[in-house]
């Protein structure tokens, strides 16, 4: 073989992958302004069977960390200062536990080997999967101790795993009844577990390459196109179907990286 056609096949490769990431943020952020579901959840599954965890998660803090800030403090009736004073002196607790718990799961990405991760990401993607079909959703009492252990808990899984989500949303719904503030409050949480990471990872992050950077930055733009495009189609289809899309390719996804980290033992 050619040294020419080695560096074809390397660049119709990489030309492959950045379409296949394009797609996905695109149809994770579709469904998730259609649904309310899972695009953190999905792209960081999805692309945890394409790229070890750490690389797939510093792929996915900048894009996610633009859609939380959006969710947390665009709309709601409130301008944006407004909206981050009312949540943030509100929820200061679980948002600095949440940060907490990040900041030390994001360090177990650098100290744990990545196939224990793994597995426990599977088990959070499974719980979330089957509480959904069930119906059912855990609800805890909605005290102080229980908010700090909850808190800490959702960082330290968000920051290994980007699935904050699972845990923190059995605590916001025993303490709020209304979906704009469990929201805009889980979002707040995201975003400071993105935070979290960004400062851990920063190694990883800098060690990213020239090209990647372009990338991550029209995977941000699409994201913020495709869950706006999400938002408007929502009044128009019917909800409940693409919940149970996402929740399709979130058991797909979860058995593969579960698998993944099943044979890295053996």
């Amino acid at each position: 073989m050619s040294v020419r056609s080695t560096v074809m096949d390397i660049a119709d490769s990489d030309s492959t992958q950045t379409l296949l990431l394009i797609a996905i943020f695109a149809l994770a952020s579709l469904l998730h302004g259609i649904s309310g579901l899972g695009v953190t959840l999905v792209t960081t599954t999805a692309l945890a069977s394409m790229y070890p965890l750490p690389h797939a998660i510093v792929l996915v803090i900048f894009p996610s960390l633009l859609l939380n800030a959006m969710t947390w403090l665009a709309g709601g009736g409130r301008s944006i200062w407004q909206n981050f004073i009312y949540y943030g002196r509100r929820y200061w607790l679980l948002a600095l536990t949440s940060l907490l718990g990040s900041i030390l799961g994001a360090k177990l990405l650098l100290w744990v080997d990545s196939a224990y991760i793994l597995l426990v990401l599977a088990a959070v993607i499974g719980f979330y999967v089957i509480s959904a079909l069930l119906g059912k959703q855990i609800r805890l009492p909605d005290t102080k101790p229980v908010l700090i252990i909850v808190g800490f808990s959702a960082g330290i899984i968000g920051g290994a795993t980007n699935a904050m989500s699972t845990i923190l949303m059995m605590y916001l719904l025993s303490a709020s009844n209304d979906k704009n503030t469990i929201a805009k409050v889980g979002n707040m949480c995201y975003f400071l577990g993105k935070i979290a990471q960004i400062i851990v990872l920063r190694e990883p992050i800098m060690a990213l390459s020239s090209g990647e950077w372009p990338l991550i930055t029209l995977l941000s733009v699409l994201s913020i196109a495709a869950l706006l495009a999400g938002i408007r189609l929502r009044r128009y289809l019917p909800q409940a179907r693409f919940r149970q899309l996402i929740l399709l390719i979130l058991t797909l996804l979860g058995i593969r990286v579960g698998w993944q980290g099943i044979t890295a033992f053996l």
